[in-house]
Parts: C-alpha cells; structure tokens; sequence
C-alpha cells in the first residue's frame, strides 16, 4: 500500500482549522503534514524582506511582528502536539510489534527506536533551521515503520493472536459504563432510602405548646377526630407550630386501607400497612398531643368534646389458676376537651341496609380485627371440611365463600383469596383446595361498574378464568347462619340460595353514632341521612367553627380514600390562611396610633374573601382483579383517560400503593412481603 502525502497550504495564515482537530484522530494526516515542513522557509524569507524595509514601512513591520508572534505560538503548540503524538504513536507500535512478534526482525526495530529517542534528546531547542531537518526526518522513520508494521501485520502469525475487533471493544466499554452505572444508581438509592429511614427514626426537635404565641396572641386549640386518610393527610401537611393540635382517635395507628384485602391471605401483613399515629405526630414540627379515646358527644354551642376511652383493668389470678385468661374488670374513663376549631374525620362504618342476619352472620373489611377474623373463619372452615367425608353436603357448603359488593374491595378481596386457592392451598391442602369455590355478588349489572366499559368486561372475563362465580343485577334479600338468599333485579320471584361457609360483606358505608349525635343538634343537618353536609370550603352547615372531611360527609363526590386524602391537604392550607386571618385581626385591636390601621382592615378583608373552595382532582381508579393481573382507569389531566389491564398494569399497581404508602418503613415492609411471598408462599396456620 503506498503512502500518499497530505497537500498543506502555503500560506500559513489561512491554515484549517479541521485540520488541527484531526490531528489526534486520523494518523495519515499528521504523517502527510510531517513530510510537508517547506512552509517554514517560506515563513522566513518572508520575514527577511519586511526586515529589508523596516524604515519606510515602520507601521506595517509593527503589524507582521505581531503576527509572527501569533504564528510562532501556533508553530510551537503544533510541534509540542505533534512531539506527544510521535511519542504515542512510538509506544503503540512496540507495544503491537511485543504483543505479535514472530519473524520481524526486533533487533532493527530497537536501534531505529534508540536512534530516534537519541535524536529527540539532542533537539531540546529547536532552531529554524534544524525544524525542517527534525520534522523530515520525523516524516521518514515514522513512514518507514508504518509500511513495516502494515507488512508485519499480514504475516503470519505465531500462536494464532489476532488484534481484538472495535465491534467487541465497544461491547465491552458499553457493558461496563452499564454495570457501573448500575452500581452508582444502586449505591445512591440504599444512601436515599438510608437517610430516609433515618430521618424518620430520628425526627427533629418539637416546638411546645404554648397558650400564647410570642406576641401575646392566644394560640388555638385545633381537635382533629379521627386517624384515617383525611385526618392524618391534614396533620401531615399542617404547620402544628400556628395551633395547640390534639387528635382524638380510639385507634392508635394509620391503616392503610388499599392493601387490607391482602391481609387475611397473608399477602400481605398487618403490620406492614399500619403507621402508629404517635411516629406520625412525633415528626410534626409543633408538638401534637394524641389521646388514645372515642368522642362520645359534641357540643357545638359550647365548643366542647366529651371523650371516652374503655380500658381493661386485670384483677390477676384467683386462687390456684394462673393462666393467661384470666378474669377483668371493664372501666370507663370519660373527660371533657375544649376546642377553639373542630375537625371531624371519623369515617364511617359498614351498612348492612338493614338486611336481616347480615350484622350477625357476615364478616365485614374495615378494620385490622376484621382481617384476622376472616383469617381464622376461612382457616376453620377448611378445616372443618376436611374432617367430612367428600360426598357430605355440608362439607360443599363449607368450602363455598360467598362476597357481597363488586367494588373495589369484594373484587380485590375475592382475586386474593382465589389466588390463596391456586398458588398455596394447591400445594398444602389440594383435597380441599379442588372443592373451594367463590361466589362474588353485585346489585349492579357489573363489577367495577364505575371503571371503563372495557376494563369490567375484562376483569368480568378473568374472574371467570379463575373460577370466580359473578353473580350481577342480584340484591342480597336476607341472611341466615347457612344461606345467603339472594333476589334478580330482573324477576323478583327469581330467588337464589346461596349456600356459604363464610359471608365476607363489602359494600355500603353508614354513618358512625358520633355523626348522628352532632347532626341532632344542628338545624341544618337535620335532613342529613348519610353524613354530615359541609360547604365548599367543608365547614359543616350551621357552624362556624367545625369542619369535616371523609366518608363522615355527604358530598358529591365518592367515599373514597383518594378524596379524603386531598380534603385532608386542603384544609391543612386552610387553616395556614386563616391563621394569617387571626394575625390581621390582632393586629387591628392591638395597632398603634402610628399604624396604618386602614390598610390592614382592607388587606384582612382581601384575606377573607379570597379564601379558595376545595377541588377534588381526580386521578383515576385502580383494582387488583387476581391471578398476577389489575386494572387501571387513570386521569392525566383534564383531558386524557388511559385505561388498561393485565400483568403490566399489576406492577403498576404495586408501585403505585408502594409510593402511597405514608412512610418508608411501611414502603419497605411491604414490599419485603411481596418477596417472601414470592420466594416461600402464603402461610397457611390460623393465626
């Protein structure tokens, strides 16, 4: 192959810039521009001519000095540039002839290398004269070794080594910038979930309660009822160092009530989606009281509560017996609590529409104790139908669970417990696990009838996959210990007999005792059947200083969590801007003469009037339908639905309650769950 030599301009001054870039990339270009140096001798006898007319041409001199100083700046990084490149260039090539050396003669390729190393250390300066001999000679070596390393490297070689292809090169750098990548992300993410965790292990120092704020304002007293979503969604985004916070809630913890129907197959533990309400409060930056009781009474005249808490009082063993059952005592502890501002979000609690047997016979899904009670009545009956022989009718009705309600809640719960039947009591207990059948029954046409047409469709088709029975348009006429006696919306003479060994009853929420005690003593909430009726600003009508959020109202919007979770964030803003209401107020009684006492009157009344309504912002729906599957009716924007369905929308699902979820240990906890289950399966003990 020959060498073809690289063309440079003659004029120095109009030398491409490319090529200058190209220098480090493309090798045949600094050799063609190495055996290219004549451009120096021009340079200089240019020069020598300016210096023949130096005194009639004393400005233009002046000009073309500068610009042999900017040339020769130039010139020198060109040839520091050029010295690392040869150099380079010098160890590739040994390192090459080293790695494949078989018949080439090595001893010639020394002495040309010692010849130029010895060369390079005589030419520490480089004068004009001796740049052009250097920069030739350059040239030619590199020239010559280059057509012998071409020839070397047809040759055969010995031990059959061949030089690594740039394809695989890129493969492997590709690899490893993933796997460090990979690293990195994996090291930052245990350094984020590690702060987390102990951040909220070590929450900050709380400011006290006070009676008064700095100024010798009084500070008021805000009394939160309630530990669900709208309660702790308002205690978590209040600034508690604006008001004396207490909440009032007869349970101590935060239940997060999306995963409750994994519970009772052991999906999921209990403990994994409950947050104490103490852990809450302890990281509100103001100090938050809680009271571990019941609100029996609310006075809204004198703005006081009546508090109950019942607590168990052990008497200790009697005479020889020293179990753990021991004999108790049941005492009452009622007080009183005053309250400046109310908030009432005690939820609500199961409707059993008045049906007879439901309350006595069913099993609700509201609360931790529900779970573990439909964990031990499933447990009993399976073993209850193990003891009967297979052809005993008695034994079909005991592995025959029936659910009431094609919401959310009896759709999850009814696909966890087929996906216990399928993946665990398969393998454990098969003689029953064959005979296990589950009947899901809906008032409505459909299940998940406020999700997309396609969606229940779908989820209609995998329950019937999966061996779910659907039961629509029936309404559940009255319950016995037995039989669930269910009436078609289409022929009321067309009686089903649903014979169960378990009632799992989800649907319908009723309004809790307290809600009836206040509404009794409001005017205006004396139509209010289903929950308390609140303002755009959910300020309970007939009172100016209670407000109420959750399934506890009667809104036009769903019971949901979703809701509640918003109002709870809506009115922590609230309060903050009413608080600023306060600060003007005070600060009108208290103004001094020199004060513009106007422009506070007008700014309090821009305050007042600008208080904004509560928007609901709804973000779409989701629904686990069993067998690994989910569905998905999302909202982005005003203007967009996404709905879809199947394994993908499962993953979405569980990241989707996993960001949900109020703290990282719960986070954690589940998704520790999720893989043990994955690894080990479902237990199947009672407890």
């Amino acid at each position: 192959m020959t060498f073809n030599e690289f063309p440079i301009s003659d004029d120095l001054r109009n030398l491409p810039d490319e090529y200058q870039t190209n220098f480090c990339k493309e090798h045949s270009l600094l050799l063609g521009y190495v055996t290219s140096a004549p451009f120096y001798e021009d340079f200089r006898a240019g020069l020598l001519s300016l210096l023949s007319a130096l005194e009639p041409k004393i400005q233009q001199l002046l000009m073309m000095i500068r610009e042999y100083l900017s040339i020769s700046t130039r010139i020198h990084n060109q040839i520091i540039l050029l010295d690392q490149i040869y150099k380079e260039f010098i160890a590739l090539e040994t390192y090459q002839f080293q790695l494949l050396a078989s018949n080439f003669n090595q001893n010639v390729l020394k002495q040309k290398l010692k010849s130029n190393t010895e060369t390079e250390a005589s030419s520490t300066t480089l004068g004009p004269e001796m740049f052009r001999t250097r920069i030739i000679g350059f040239g030619a070596s590199a020239t010559g070794r280059l057509a012998a390393r071409r020839s070397f490297a047809s040759s055969p070689r010995l031990g059959s080594a061949a030089l690594p292809k740039s394809s695989g090169g890129i493969l492997k750098k590709t690899l490893k910038t993933i796997g460090y990548g990979s690293l990195a992300f994996t090291l930052a993410s245990i350094g984020y979930v590690s702060f987390k965790v102990w951040r909220e292990s070590y929450p900050e120092e709380q400011q006290k309660q006070a009676p008064t704020f700095p100024d010798g304002r009084k500070k008021k007293t805000l009394v939160i009822l309630g530990s669900g979503w709208g309660s702790i969604s308002l205690l978590k985004k209040l600034d508690t160092t604006l008001y004396n916070v207490v909440i009032v809630s007869p349970r101590n913890y935060f239940l997060f009530t999306p995963l409750l129907p994994s519970c009772p197959t052991g999906t999921v533990e209990v403990r994994s989606i409950i947050e104490p309400v103490r852990a809450i409060t302890r990281r509100c930056p103001g100090e938050v009281i809680y009271l571990e009781a019941e609100a029996t009474d609310i006075d809204p005249v004198n703005n006081r509560l009546t508090i109950k808490q019942l607590t168990t009082v052990h008497s200790g063993h009697s005479g020889k017996d020293s179990g753990s059952a021991k004999p108790s005592l049941s005492e009452d502890i009622i007080t009183s609590l005053d309250y400046d501002y109310l908030v009432v979000g005690v939820g609500a609690q199961p409707s059993t529409f008045g049906l007879p047997g439901v309350a006595e016979h069913s099993t609700f899904l509201k609360e931790v104790s529900d779970s573990m009670k439909i964990r031990r009545r499933l447990m009993d009956v399976l073993e209850a139908a193990n003891i009967l022989p297979k052809d005993d009718p008695e034994r079909k009705r005991l592995c025959h669970i029936v659910v009431c309600g094609g919401g959310p809640t009896g759709v999850e719960v009814a696909g966890e417990l087929q996906d216990y039947i399928d993946q665990d009591l398969k393998a454990w207990m098969p003689e029953i696990a064959s005979e296990l059948k589950i009947t899901l029954v809906e008032a409505m046409p459909n299940v998940l009838s406020m999700f997309n047409k396609k969606l229940v469709d779908y989820t209609s088709q995998v329950m019937k996959d999966t061996n779910i029975n659907l039961l629509c348009s029936h309404v559940v006429q009255k319950v016995n210990d037995k039989t669930v006696y269910a009436v078609s919306k289409a022929d009321s003479k067309d009686v089903t007999e649903l014979p169960y060994g378990m009632l799992i009853w989800a649907t319908g929420n009723a309004k809790r005792p307290i809600i009836g005690n206040l509404s009794s003593k409001i005017e205006e909430q004396n139509n209010a059947k289903k929950g308390l009726l609140v303002d755009d600003r959910l300020l309970v009508d007939g009172t100016d200083n209670i407000w109420a959020l959750g399934d506890c109202t009667f809104t036009k919007y769903a019971p949901t969590a979703q809701v509640a979770f918003q109002q709870g964030i809506f009115l922590a803003e609230h309060f903050h801007r009413l608080h600023d209401v306060e600060d003007l107020k005070y600060k009108i009684s208290n103004s001094s003469p020199d004060e513009r006492v106007d422009r506070l009157k007008k700014k309090l009344v821009r305050s007042q009037n600008n208080l904004p309504p509560f928007e609901y912002n709804h973000q779409g729906s989701l629904a686990y339908i069993g067998s690994e599957r989910a569905v998905a009716d999302l909202v982005w924007g005003d203007w967009s639905n996404v709905s879809s369905g199947g394994t993908f929308t499962f993953l979405l699902w569980r990241s989707a309650y996993i960001y949900m979820c109020l703290s990282v240990k719960n986070q954690i906890l589940v998704c520790f769950d999720w893989i043990k289950v994955g690894w080990f399966g479902r237990d199947i003990s009672k407890e």
